[in-house]
């Protein structure tokens, strides 16, 4: 028999592990819709605050790197991988147990979800510092299989967990969605025993006298091998280009008080428009392993950026109401907006992990991939904040969406600003095999 596939990628104990802890990324947005109905409704943020609550409870995916130095240097009860995707696992349940018990606040709102953060942040470099074992050597068309059945998997855990998000709430409140999202990272921990490791020696590991030197020497060598990796300019380029383009400002915070409050969509309603979204990532997904994965990044960025610019403004119709004059519900534009709108975000996403993990020589795998990933975090979270700026500046609140179009007019045209910087990335494929060949010879 023939050994059973996703987007064409050998279900391996390996890889099934790493496509569940995915799946688990994706379902743990089951309390996305509660927590930003929890900061609207419980604690009375405004859109700027949530905005900068949303922020900071992202900061753990800027220190990916940490992580993946501890992982690859740091065996934990003898394993490198497996010990800390139970740890990451239980971790998660903490944060989403405390949610439904103990928050009252913003401040411990913000500190619990950064610690559901950390959690999915750890278990996310371990996994893929295992994708980019993978990957290495391969060619582009197998590396992106490898990232299609990563966020394949994750846009699969948004479908099955999208629908619930919403109806949940309304039936039972945020409290109760955040104790059943608690159970859900148990599934990372679970699954850790699928993966083929190697255990390390106890006396490798105990051996104190032996073990503070190494690991000096150790984090020695890591810091200087990522930073001469990371100054190539065949790595720091297209890095820059992935920082500015991710750092963009945006204005999700904003239409969710404005389509709850002004609109008046209920959590049910928004929880289908998840569903859709959910399934919108997972056709992104389908797209780029079916047709793009061969295209030049630069054209997909082009061609992708322009696109999602231009229908980025028809939220612009939605906030003045122009969609009801051609007979169009807010409903059904809202859902048919946000589904074009992911499809095409999700399609250019998938080139930049692509490109993330070919670049990692062997030996720095988690931590050089993370550090490259934690880049393209900061600029997506310097996005947000600089969302949470004009937000400010424009004066849109929970009440006021007098300068909402504005707002989102100045986030949309804000994207087309680092096209100019195209030529930063990698032509083509040849290029790309060419930075492998080089960071080879480094490592």
């Amino acid at each position: 028999m023939s050994p059973l596939k996703c987007f064409g990628v050998e279900l391996s104990p390996d890889n099934m592990a790493v496509a569940i802890v995915y799946f688990v990324q994706g379902v743990l947005g089951l309390a996305r819709l509660a927590v930003s109905f929890y900061l609207k409704d419980d604690l009375h943020l405004d859109p700027a605050e949530t905005a900068v609550v949303s922020g900071f409870s992202s900061l753990p995916w800027l220190i990916k790197p940490v992580y993946g130095f501890i992982s690859d240097s740091i065996p934990l009860f003898g394993y490198r991988r497996r010990s800390y995707l139970i740890l990451s696992g239980l971790l998660g349940a903490l944060s989403w147990c405390l949610m439904a018990t103990f928050v009252d606040s913003k401040y411990s709102a913000t500190f619990c979800i950064l610690l559901g953060s950390l959690s999915v942040a750890f278990s996310d470099v371990v996994v893929d510092s295992m994708v980019v074992e993978r990957a290495r050597g391969e060619s582009q068309s197998t590396s992106g299989s490898l990232q299609s059945l990563c966020w394949g998997s994750s846009a699969f855990g948004g479908i099955v967990s999208a629908y619930f998000s919403g109806s949940l709430v309304d039936a039972y409140g945020v409290r109760f969605v955040f104790g059943v999202t608690a159970l859900l990272p148990l599934m990372t921990s679970a699954v850790a025993v699928l993966v083929k490791e190697q255990a390390v020696l106890p006396s490798r590991v105990h051996n104190l006298t032996i073990s503070s030197s190494s690991f000096i020497e150790s984090t020695k060598q890591h810091i200087m091998q990522l930073w001469v990796a990371v100054r190539q300019p065949d790595i720091f380029f297209p890095t820059l280009f992935i920082f500015l383009w991710q750092a963009t400002p945006h204005s999700e915070s904003a239409m969710f008080y404005f389509t709850t409050n002004k609109l008046g969509f209920t959590p049910e309603f928004l929880g289908r428009v998840k569903l859709v979204t959910s399934m919108a990532s997972l056709i992104g997904v389908g797209i780029y392993n079916t047709f793009l994965k061969n295209v030049p990044l630069r054209k997909i960025f082009l061609l992708t950026t322009i696109l999602g610019s231009a229908l980025g403004m028809t939220q612009v119709a939605l906030v003045t109401g122009l969609n009801r004059q051609f007979g169009i519900s807010d409903e059904w534009f809202s859902i048919g907006d946000s589904l074009i709108i992911t499809v095409l975000s999700q399609a250019s996403f998938m080139p930049v992990l692509v490109l993330a993990a070919r670049l990692c020589p062997s030996g720095m795998e988690a931590t050089l991939f993370a550090t490259l990933m934690s880049i393209s975090n900061g600029g997506s979270v310097s996005g947000g904040l600089f969302g949470a700026g004009l937000t400010q500046l424009l004066g849109v609140t929970k009440d006021s969406f007098s300068n909402l179009a504005l707002l989102i007019t100045i986030c949309n045209l804000s994207s087309l600003l680092p096209l100019p910087l195209l030529g930063l990335l990698p032509r083509d494929a040849a290029d790309t095999k060419n930075m492998d060949s080089e960071l080879t010879k480094l490592s």
